[in-house]
């Protein structure tokens, strides 16, 4: 049968392999998941370019055109250059002060991605992988972070609030002033490893029997031993 369609798969090339050097003058651009991180962009024209999860990080974009573009799930980090009049915080993309309240990030690989003073109030993150990540400053208030993944993550001055942790693997986390007074559960959760708890350890040990001891099928842990755990050896005599 005929193709009624115009795609030619003989010059088709996936979106993420695309690099700057390769965009014509044709628009509008397709460079979804594409690693640009540390490209100078020139003056490129990305207005209504799908930008989706494209690595931005150390990129120059100054001179470029990015009215309209799909910037969702890029990353960016503090040395991301962007137009004068374009914000980077509130284009959906991931990084440093971004504006992300009810994001759907569900089982986003996020490593080791800067998030210093982000805000994401009400974000979907159960699942997500945030290992390494930075979340200093961070507002969570009100986000689902069931099973989410925080080995190593640094969390100092991170705001929890009403956040649901859940079997979420916090082992080795930075919490210093992080404020985990009133997250709405942490049953199953992991701590072990996890510094900086010291002063809302006794007040967390006191959460319902249910949540303490939930067992972590993941971790192999429950909430109650991974934080007693992190008790002194005088605290626990």
């Amino acid at each position: 049968m005929a193709s009624s369609g115009s795609l030619n798969l003989g010059n088709w090339s996936a979106p993420e392999a695309l690099l700057p050097s390769q965009i014509s003058e044709a628009a509008p651009i397709d460079a979804r998941g594409a690693n640009w991180s540390g490209e100078v962009l020139g003056s490129l024209d990305l207005r209504q370019a799908k930008l989706c999860r494209v690595d931005l990080r150390g990129s120059d974009l100054r001179q470029c055109q990015l009215q309209e573009a799909d910037l969702r799930l890029a990353i960016y980090d503090t040395q991301t250059k962007a137009p004068d009049d374009f914000d980077l915080r509130t284009s959906g993309a991931i990084g440093p002060g971004a504006k992300l309240n009810g994001a759907f990030l569900n089982n986003a690989d996020l490593r080791g991605i800067d998030l210093r003073g982000a805000v994401l109030m009400g974000a979907y993150l159960s699942g997500t992988d945030l290992s390494g990540a930075r979340l200093d400053g961070v507002s969570l208030a009100g986000s689902d972070m069931r099973s989410a993944v925080l080995r190593g993550a640094m969390c100092r001055g991170a705001r929890f609030g009403t956040s649901e942790l859940d079997m979420a693997d916090l082992r080795g986390a930075d919490l210093h002033d992080a404020a985990l007074d009133s997250v709405q559960s942490i049953k199953g959760a992991d701590f072990s490893l996890c510094v900086g708890l010291e002063d809302q350890l006794s007040s967390l040990l006191t959460r319902p029997i249910t949540e303490l001891d939930c067992w972590n099928p993941l971790t192999r842990s429950t909430t109650r031993h991974s934080l007693e755990s992190l008790r002194t050896p005088a605290s626990n005599s």
